[in-house]
């Protein structure tokens, strides 16, 4: 486990431009340690990297612990690449899959 700063990138796999597979509308763009999603910033103070039974996973974190529950229901909280090469984005009250989206 790697607790990293917001500065920090986040892993090569998961960098690009990603599309909802249900809703190609909707995207997800990972540039550096920056996330966009549904068209907006996603604010984390740090996020932590595991890697386990061949998924990659990010977790999404904030200093204020008083704004952790806030937090959890307006982010994206996590990110995941499962050993099938599935990418999604979750939080406590959705999951969505993204794909690659064509340049």
């Amino acid at each position: 486990m790697e607790r990293l700063g917001r500065d920090a990138p986040l892993p090569e796999e998961m960098q690009g431009r990603w599309r909802d597979v249900e809703d190609h509308s909707s995207e997800l763009v990972v540039q550096g340690g920056d996330i966009f999603c549904f068209g907006q910033p996603v604010a984390y103070d740090y996020k932590v990297i595991e890697s386990e039974d061949g998924a990659l996973t990010v977790t999404l974190k904030i200093d204020n612990e008083a704004e952790e529950d806030s937090f959890q229901r307006a982010n994206i909280t996590g990110l995941v690449i499962t050993p099938e090469g599935d990418f999604c984005a979750y939080n406590v009250k959705f999951s969505s899959q993204f794909e690659r989206a064509e340049a």
